[in-house]
Parts: structure tokens; C-alpha cells; sequence
């Protein structure tokens, strides 16, 4: 009877234990049917964040993977947290959100750290000052070297670059002017020493263009000097004499030429509120009239009048409405606005019941 049972049970265990087993694997499979697709992608996803978005280096990520390996065991599912792309101390790993949240807010922290990072490190140079011709210039009893510079526009096409010709000693004289009035600004700028020999060789040429071009844009970044009045007028003054001269004299092509170029180095250093602005669009507006080009002369006179908005007692004033008035009349444009303002103008007294033309003042404007 004892072995009897024995058998049965051992049979029972060897048969029955066998398709049991099988059904209880079977029904954890039924209960959990979608495990290993969740693993799987999650091990894809934290692949791809890591593969293509980590920005750290092998040491960092090394940590990281020591710290992932202590989070598998506290959270006991079998699910890869996501890798640590800032490689944070276990500090503040603690302070962090819960894991399915994690990889996002990481992800989203580094992102920002990088585009700080790539704000602070670039930093946009709007002048740019390029020597392109450095020429021998012998006169009866001198010789030297005129460096033509061009004043580029950074980061955009320039339609109309504007430039400048200098020689070494007008170099010398604007460093020798600034830094007599910016002794601490100028204490860091470089400058071209000169020599007793070998002025006019390729190499010294070469030298002395690269040292001025850095010489330049040296003291362009100094926004006291920038503003100063011996930098300005180191550029656009000499285009204001010589334009002035050639319009007293008539010859208005050579002078429409000199003053556009003496505006676009204005407009360049920002020097557009001062007086010789103004004086540059009279100019202007004088050489496009006496050319036939009204267009032109109308748009220099509006230019003038929108810096003069706030400026009723400028000398300036009233001849530029004068002109804006009679290009209007010309032009078919409306023109009661600048004559209402000539004749509040006239009736508070501020100025003649004939004001002298453009031309007229422009022509007795003293030029320093």
C-alpha cells in the first residue's frame, strides 16, 4: 500500500509538475505581456539620449553609469534610468525629480547651459576695419606709404563700403592725441613703433597694415573712445573739407562722391546726431539738386528734419525746410506740414523772414 501511494506521487510530481510549470509561465506571461517591449524601448531611448545628446566627457559618463548601476537596485524593476547628462554630484541626485521625469528635465537644463555658454563665448563684431591697398607715394620733397582702409559692415553684404586713405603719421598723430586724453584706455593698445630704416619694404608694409587694422578695431571696442571726438573726426573730417571745397567750387559730381562717402562712415561709427551729420545731408541735398536728382535731394532733406524734431532753434533748420518745401512743390508731394512749422517758426521770432538757402550755409559753414 506504501509503495503504492509512493508511485502515484512520484508520477504525479514527474507528469503533472511538468505541465504545471508550463502553465504558470504561460500565465506570468499573460500578466505581464508587454515587459520586455517596455525594457526594450526603454533601453533604445536612453541609448538614443546618450548617443546623441550627451554633451560630456568619457570620464563624466563613466560616473554617471556608476550611479545608474547603485539606481537599479533601489528600484527593482529591471528598467535602465536614464543617463545622467550633466554628471551631477549624488548630492544633488537626491533633490532630483522622479525617474520618469528625469531624462527630460536633464535634457532641457544642459541645453540651456549650452546655449549660455555659447552666448557668453560669442560675442558679434558689428566694424570691421580692412587695409586692402597700401601705396609708394613720392612727391617733390617727401615719400611715403598711403594705407587705403575699408570700413566693413560685419555679418551682412555691404552694398557701399565706405574707406579711408592714411598715412603712417596721421596713425601717429591720433594715437599720440588719445592717449594724452585716455592715458588708462590707451595703456593696453598697441601701436607700430617707427623706424629709421626699411620703411617702404613689402615685410614692413605688410607688418604695419595688420598692426593697423588691430590698432583700429583696438580702439573702436573702447566706447570712450569710439565716442570721442579726435577718433570721429580721424575719419569722416577730411571727407568734410575736401567735400566742402569742391562744392563751393562747383564741381558737384567729385563733391556728391566725397560727401556719400563722409555719410557712410558716419552712419558706420554711429556718428549720426552730431552736427557734422547734419552738415553731411545738406551737402547732400545741395549736390543732388544742383544734379537734377530731387528724389534724392527730398529724402536727404527729410533725413535732416526727423534728427531736427526736437531742434526748433538749430541755424540749420530753416533752410532745410526751405529746401523740403521747394523739392515738394517740385517733387508733387505734400508740403503743408514743413510750412506750417516754417511759419510757427517765423511768427515766434527764432528766425529771419529770409533765412539763407543750404547752399548759402553751407558754403560759410567754418569747418574746423
Amino acid at each position: 500500500m506504501a509503495s503504492r501511494i509512493l508511485h502515484r506521487l512520484r508520477h504525479a510530481l514527474t507528469g503533472e509538475g511538468e505541465h504545471d510549470g508550463l502553465a504558470g509561465c504561460s500565465s506570468e506571461a499573460e500578466e505581464f505581456p508587454e515587459s520586455s517591449e517596455l525594457e526594450d524601448d526603454t533601453e533604445g531611448l536612453s541609448t538614443r539620449l546618450s548617443g546623441t545628446l550627451s554633451f560630456t566627457s568619457n570620464d563624466e559618463e563613466e560616473e554617471g553609469e556608476e550611479e545608474d548601476d547603485e539606481d537599479i537596485g533601489v528600484a527593482g524593476q529591471g528598467q535602465p534610468p536614464e543617463p545622467d547628462l550633466l554628471g551631477e554630484d549624488t548630492e544633488d541626485a537626491e533633490h532630483s525629480p522622479p525617474t520618469e521625469r528625469r531624462g527630460s528635465n536633464l535634457l532641457t537644463r544642459q541645453l540651456q547651459e549650452l546655449w549660455r555658454k555659447s552666448r557668453g563665448s560669442f560675442v558679434p563684431q558689428r566694424l570691421l576695419f580692412e587695409v586692402t591697398s597700401a601705396n609708394v607715394v613720392s612727391e617733390r620733397n617727401s615719400k611715403y606709404v598711403l594705407y587705403t582702409v575699408y570700413l566693413i559692415r560685419a555679418g551682412q553684404f555691404d552694398k557701399a563700403p565706405a574707406c579711408i586713405s592714411r598715412r603712417y603719421s596721421d596713425f601717429e598723430r591720433l594715437n599720440r592725441h588719445l592717449r594724452r586724453r585716455f592715458c588708462g584706455d590707451m595703456a593696453g593698445v598697441s601701436f607700430p613703433r617707427k623706424r629709421l630704416r626699411r620703411n617702404f619694404t613689402a615685410e614692413t608694409i605688410a607688418k604695419r597694415s595688420h598692426a593697423f587694422e588691430q590698432f583700429l578695431s583696438h580702439l573702436h571696442s573702447l566706447p570712450e573712445i569710439r565716442r570721442s571726438a579726435d577718433y570721429l573726426e580721424f575719419f569722416f573730417l577730411r571727407d568734410l573739407q575736401a567735400a566742402q571745397s569742391l562744392t563751393c567750387s562747383g564741381r558737384y559730381p567729385e563733391a556728391l562722391a566725397t560727401w556719400a562717402n563722409a555719410h557712410q562712415l558716419q552712419e558706420r561709427l554711429g556718428a549720426c546726431r552730431s552736427g557734422h551729420f547734419l552738415l553731411t545731408l545738406a551737402g547732400l541735398a545741395v549736390c543732388h539738386q544742383e544734379l537734377g536728382q530731387a528724389g534724392e535731394a527730398h529724402a536727404a532733406c527729410e533725413r535732416a528734419l526727423c534728427l531736427l524734431e526736437a531742434q526748433d532753434s538749430h541755424p540749420l533748420l530753416a533752410p532745410f525746410l526751405q529746401a523740403h518745401i521747394r523739392l515738394s512743390w517740385v517733387l508733387g508731394r505734400d508740403k503743408r506740414q514743413a510750412e506750417a512749422r516754417l511759419q510757427r517758426l517765423q511768427e515766434a521770432g527764432g528766425v529771419e523772414m529770409h533765412p539763407p538757402t543750404l547752399k548759402e550755409l553751407l558754403i560759410k559753414q567754418p569747418l574746423p
